[in-house]
């Protein structure tokens, strides 16, 4: 009998869980058939009309969504003159204003909360949290209170609370919108739309509760408002934040494994935000809120490289789209028949509204200035000014009037539901027209456009730069024969641009002067201030851009990316604020969960060590010292608290609990009795120590609380057979909080396991420390582009080689600690850089037509697949070793005979910590190559002992790079060499520093008698690495990545005599980098100083050294017409060149189809010495 009833039970239970599937999917998703076309022309229709709009009537008086608006009000009027218009109409209207609310509402706040700047929220946080809870609810209550005083709409309770939280909410996406282009500062902007979205999404959350909470106390019986509102704070809020936090983390874990032609995937990932939404509605929980905490938790470092893009097009066209149906739709929704009961009376009302909720947010904000001044970035009255009129009502507004407006909740009659539809309506349209006007005014009157007149300087010479780039490129066209015939007046005045960015002179301000107590110079003090401000926020931009663009190019992984990236943009806009390596510490290591676990357990374990102290003299007191410092003591303490445990447990079940209750009062009694007797033990024993150790108060609490909880009972104060009750739910749980005590046995081993992981992260801060010093290095070629001060150029210069040489040295230090997870992650590295050159290629090759796209296609799977083997490229490789390390030096390209030779004489010597290798001054020995540890280069003179007034070619403004950290796998010495010229550095070991030796006249003898184009070979890799340096400086706004590596496929270097004219430019040739020496202009006579680029308006040079060599970088055509290059000069020097054969040659030229073009990274370029020591031109 009970097994029947159990599986009728169970079948009525799936049958009325199926039916009620099928009756929420028919009623979403299932329309009639006849509606379809209908649906489908009104949607392209309004897609059409409001980007038409959106194009041509941008800048109109009267804002795009209110035509839109009108749009709608107008068709559903039409619908009763025309039988026709009234069958799209009706298609439209079967909508329920909840499906409404489901379709648009949830892209588009993802998408307003995926944009937000999550770093500068960060810094906000305390800001925005107390103007969206503390402001929020006394904003709530002050519209109550209106909406009681004046009551024209004669509202009950639940439409009195629903109508006053329609009136509190606020548009994000339009407000996002309307101070986009006003020229706030970002603090602001942010502040704005962080607090206007969490007052949407507060308003939407508190909108369904009072929903809920008014059916349950309807329909369900002893339950109380308390217990209610608890229960939906704990849905909607508490569950819906940590299930946000949870799909975010699933979905970064999820999208890492896509790459840019997962079509099938990104389509997925799209979709999945409605699925993530229904879900959460379906589970009792908010929906928005938690599409909200996932746009906050992702951004476009969480996707693969090449996915973001699509990603982010595709939200943004999906939020467009929808906020253009919202008010579309809106107008079709409303019955044609509510604009019959309008009177002049509602118009006044709804206008008293809007100035009532203005009067009321800035009352708010003023109470709460000066809090709110005290936190984030400050506060003032301006911008609680600029805050009240910025905030825009639209979507949330609409969506809930639409809810309330058609809900089963008695509104009265249909006149009075049309009276809280228009009003809802029609107060976000008057603060749309309204605000735009007031808004742009306000900006401008109160003086909150973050444009001083310093910035607009700086913005006025990086656009007349953009105009000299612009111009130089056409003058270089004008040499292209098949454009000789061209209009080149024309084409002048049709690239010349106006300067958005030039000063009025009513706009430019005196600021105050200072004389320099040194020279009695005036100086702006205000200025330079701005100038150094304005340097610190570009170079912070440009810090972001370098790490976002090494994450593209998977130079970078997503971990170090999201820390650097999360540094960078954390500073905001407070000044004296700049990155360093020591702040992206801190800053990572406070995003660790795992460091501050261990610092709690750390704690623990020292409050839980063994003070034994000093024994006292009494004989009792001395015997229970002996006692407590036993471990059978202490294990004893531990047995009893498990076996506690089952009691504690039982307690918690009601129905256990009523049958064993005298049971369980009586062992209560007496595990009590035990853990008094054990804590008057440990008193005797450690006396005043006892109280100074943290983890004795608190065991020593909770036996309070224990001998409390047995007072109250035997006195009759409280009973257990009030569950709820919560004195007892608090004993309850103050009881169980015992078995933390267990944890006292299992810290060691947790520490041991989180250092064992923590020690895995190893490699991710070899990546942050990596990705740094690259980053530093992008910013020294737009040195000048980020500010046009000297001053402030020279201490941004002092600070970045400062920063560098730090992050340098722990480089150094933890290559030198972990080999092992160097070479595994430059192996890593070099293989994605391979990977993405070859699917470059394949791009190139597609878009020439060499190959055809199913070819292409083919390819890609192939390089596909490779990358995702990637992702599980997790073994350790071993360091190189002496013999393999000049295997894989680019100048004995891998011949087993040249390295045979070299490898003769070649010894390994070891230096200490301290030692000096060489002093800068002395004569060259040999060519050091670094096996292990890290070496410290630092010269002394800025220049080659050249008369420095000779030079006219343009110096740069900033001091010379003195010093200098070089690690394994790096060569030092190659250039004396060459050269047999004194060293120019010092080298002192940082660390104990093994090297393989090969001294210099065993490498000449290779030169003469094994190998002699070596020496060829090693003056170009030193080429290459200065050649990629000083591209990488015209090539800002390229694909460093493939551009640069296909350029110098085609390399040579070139011997410019001395006094000799040698022409070096033609139509073959692209770049012309001087190396080594220095060279004159024949016809401007501008002398030009290695290492630089040569322009390519220099035709003729002559050497003014008696060494000079340049690199000619050529394309790929006509390579045979430079081959006279290499052999038209042979220079006297006897570490030059040697006249060699022909066949030599052609292998000299060939030389770039074999060497390894590494990125242009500045610690992986086995010759930064040679690049950073030179003097930057």
């Amino acid at each position: 009998m009970d097994l029947n009833s159990s599986l009728s039970n169970f079948t009525l239970l799936t049958r009325g869980f199926s039916n009620t599937w099928q009756e929420f999917f028919t009623s979403t998703f299932m329309t009639t058939s006849e509606d379809l076309p209908e649906i489908i022309l009104i949607l392209s229709l309004v897609c059409t009309v409001g980007a038409f709009l959106n194009l041509h009537l941008k800048d109109f008086a009267v804002p795009v969504p209110v035509i839109l608006f009108l749009i709608g009000c107008s068709f559903e009027i039409l619908s009763f003159t025309s039988e026709q218009v009234q069958i799209y109409a009706d298609a439209i209207q079967w909508m329920s204003p909840k499906i409404f609310f489901d379709l648009f509402t949830p892209i588009i706040i993802f998408n307003v909360a995926f944009d937000m700047d999550v770093y500068i929220l960060q810094k906000l946080f305390w800001q925005v949290l107390l103007i969206t809870i503390p402001g929020f609810v006394m904003n709530y209550i002050l519209i109550l209170w209106y909406l009681a005083s004046v009551d024209k709409l004669l509202l009950k309770t639940t439409p009195w609370l629903l109508f006053s939280t329609i009136l509190v909410s606020s548009d994000p996406m339009l407000t996002a919108v309307a101070i986009r282009d006003l020229g706030l500062s970002r603090s602001l902007i942010n502040l704005i739309n962080g607090e206007s979205l969490m007052t949407a999404i507060m308003s939407l959350i508190v909108f369904t509760s009072i929903e809920d909470i008014n059916v349950s106390l309807k329909t369900k019986v002893n339950h109380s408002l308390v217990f209610e509102i608890l229960l939906e704070i704990w849905s909607y809020f508490l569950v819906s934040f940590l299930f946000g936090i949870l799909c975010s983390k699933l979905i970064q874990l999820w999208i890492s494994t896509v790459f840019g032609d997962d079509v099938y995937h990104i389509s997925l990932s799209v979709s999945i935000l409605h699925l993530i939404f229904f879900i959460c509605e379906l589970a009792g929980m908010s929906g928005i809120f938690t599409l909200a905490i996932m746009g906050l938790f992702l951004n476009s470092t969480s996707f693969k490289p090449g996915v973001e893009a699509l990603l982010l097009e595709f939200w943004n066209c999906l939020s467009f789209v929808a906020s253009l149906m919202v008010f579309t739709f809106i107008g079709l929704l409303i019955p044609a028949h509510t604009y019959l009961y309008i009177s002049f009376s509602d118009i006044y009302y709804s206008l008293n509204i809007y100035f009532t909720l203005i009067v009321l947010r800035l009352l708010i904000f003023l109470i709460m200035s000066p809090v709110l001044s005290r936190l984030g970035h400050g506060f003032s009255w301006r911008w609680a000014f600029i805050m009240v009129w910025s905030e825009m009502k639209g979507m949330p507004n609409i969506n809930m009037a639409l809810l309330l407006a058609y809900s089963d909740l008695s509104l009265g009659s249909e006149r009075e539901q049309s009276q809280v539809l228009f009003h809802g309506v029609s107060v976000c349209l008057i603060t749309l027209i309204v605000n735009r006007f007031i808004l742009p005014m306000a900006v401008s009157k109160l003086g909150l456009h973050d444009v001083t007149s310093t910035k607009y300087k700086s913005l006025y010479c990086t656009f007349q730069h953009f105009q000299e780039l612009t111009k130089s490129a056409a003058s270089a066209l004008k040499f292209d024969k098949d454009l000789a015939n061209a209009d080149w007046n024309m084409v002048e005045k049709a690239i010349i641009l106006q300067n958005p960015y030039a000063l009025n002179q009513g706009e430019q301000t005196e600021h105050q002067k200072v004389t320099c107590l040194n020279c009695n110079k005036e100086i702006d003090e205000t200025l330079n201030i701005e100038a150094t401000e304005l340097a610190n926020r570009r170079l912070l931009s440009a810090q972001i851009a370098s790490y976002q663009r090494q994450y593209r190019n998977e130079t970078l992984s997503q971990s170090a990316v999201q820390v650097l990236v999360g540094a960078a943009g954390s500073f905001g806009e407070k000044k004296g604020e700049y990155m360093s390596p020591e702040t992206i510490k801190n800053y990572s290591e406070s995003k660790k969960l795992l460091a501050f676990i261990r610092k709690v357990l750390l704690n623990w374990v020292y409050n839980t060590k063994k003070e034994k102290g000093i024994p006292s003299r009494h004989c009792i007191l001395r015997l229970c010292h002996k006692i407590v410092f036993t471990d059978e003591f202490e294990y004893i303490g531990y047995l009893v608290i498990l076996m506690n445990m089952f009691p504690i447990i039982i307690s918690w079940i009601p129905n256990l609990s009523d049958i064993y209750d005298h049971e369980l009062r009586y062992s209560n009694y007496s595990f009590l009795a035990f853990y008094i007797v054990e804590s008057l033990f440990k008193m005797a024993a450690m006396r005043k120590e006892y109280f100074l150790q943290a983890w004795n108060l608190f065991e020593l609490v909770i036996t309070s609380v224990g001998i409390i909880d047995i007072i109250l009972i035997e006195t009759n104060s409280i009973t257990y057979t009030l569950d709820l009750i919560l004195t007892v739910i608090f004993i309850k749980i103050v009881r169980f909080l015992r078995l933390l005590r267990i944890l006292k046995l299992i810290t060691p081993k947790l520490l041991q396991i989180i250092d064992q992981k923590m020690s895995h992260q190893l490699s991710l801060k070899y990546a942050i420390l990596k990705g740094y010093v690259q980053g530093e290095e992008d910013i020294m070629t737009i040195i000048d582009q980020i500010s046009s001060s000297k001053q402030v150029r020279q201490m941004l210069l002092r600070r970045i080689m400062k920063n560098t040489g730090h992050a340098m040295k722990e480089l150094g230090y933890l290559e030198y600690d972990h080999p092992e997870i160097a070479v595994t992650m430059k192996t890593k590295e070099e293989i994605n850089v391979m990977l993405n050159l070859a699917r470059e290629i394949v791009k190139v090759f597609r878009s020439k037509g060499i190959i055809h796209k199913i070819e292409g296609s083919e390819i890609n799977k192939l390089i596909m697949a490779k990358k995702r083997e990637l992702l599980d490229f997790l073994p350790v490789i071993k360091p190189l070793t002496i013999e393999e390390a000049l295997y894989h030096i680019p100048w004995l390209d891998k011949d087993k005979d040249h390295i045979h030779f070299i490898q003769e004489r070649a010894r390994v010597v070891t230096f200490d910590c301290g030692n000096d290798i060489f002093e800068e001054g002395d004569e060259p020995k040999g060519i050091y190559i670094i096996i292990s540890g890290m070496i410290k280069l630092q010269r002394s003179k800025p220049g080659f002992g050249i008369d420095q007034m000779f030079w006219e070619s343009e110096e740069k403004d900033y001091q010379l790079m003195y010093t200098d950290f070089v690690i394994s796998g790096e060569i030092i010495g190659e250039l004396n060499c060459l050269t047999n010229k004194p060293m120019m550095y010092s080298a002192t070991c940082k660390t104990v520093v093994e090297l393989c030796f090969i001294p210099i006249q065993h490498l000449y003898e290779a030169f003469e008698q094994c190998c002699p184009h070596i020496e060829y070979k090693m003056w170009l890799k030193l080429g290459l690495s200065i050649a990629a340096k000083k591209m990488r400086e015209h090539l800002s706004y390229e694909d460093w990545n493939y551009k640069m590596q296909l350029k110098l496929r085609n390399v040579s270097v070139k011997d410019i005599p001395k006094n000799t004219k040698t022409g070096i430019y033609d139509e073959t040739v692209t770049y012309v980098i001087l190396i080594h020496g220095a060279v004159e202009d024949c016809q401007l006579r501008k002398a030009y100083k290695a290492p630089s680029l040569i322009p390519i308006t220099c035709c003729q040079v002559q050497g003014t050294e008696d060494f000079t060599k340049v690199m000619i970088v050529q394309t790929l055509v006509d390579l045979k017409k430079f081959r006279w290059n290499t052999r038209k000069y042979v220079p006297s020097h006897k570490a030059s060149l040697p006249v060699s054969s022909s066949k030599l040659y052609k292998e000299d030229l060939q030389f770039d189809t074999n060497i390894e073009i590494q990125q242009p990274s500045g610690f992986l370029d086995n010759i930064k010495e040679e690049m950073d020591i030179y003097p930057v031109t």
